[in-house]
């Protein structure tokens, strides 16, 4: 079992940053992968970031790479999404969840665990 607790999440303005954190625990959740999603009102979820807990493998969703950046901290167990260059169209829940197929860790349907979600709201 993975535990992710996503926090970070508030009302900013466009063009802000924010930094969004998953708190990861779970006996065996340095096999997986991590990912960030997101999913806005009458929107599908859509992919954003992966990252393998070991190495470091990182991967981006085009419309989000230059402008958003994921990064784990080994001693705290998180996962982060710094968000920079904030737009409206960022509004949305954000979620963080959990894989062991990292060779397809931009695929949602193969993430096994998902955190509740945090709100992110973007005003022009």
């Amino acid at each position: 079992q993975v535990q992710l607790v996503e926090s970070g999440g508030g009302t900013v303005q466009a063009g802000d940053s924010l930094t969004l954190a998953c708190a990861v625990s779970g006996r065996t959740f340095t096999s997986y992968a991590m990912g960030w999603f997101r999913q806005a009102p009458g929107k599908e979820r859509e992919f954003l970031a992966a990252i393998r807990w070991r190495g470091g493998d990182e991967v981006y969703s085009d419309s989000v790479k230059g402008r958003f950046i994921i990064s784990r901290e080994r001693a705290k167990n998180t996962v982060s999404l710094q968000m920079n260059t904030l737009k409206p169209e960022d509004t949305a829940v954000y979620y963080c969840a959990a894989t062991l197929d990292y060779l397809r860790m931009r695929l949602g349907r193969v993430y096994d665990y998902w955190g509740q979600g945090t709100q992110v709201t973007v005003s022009s």
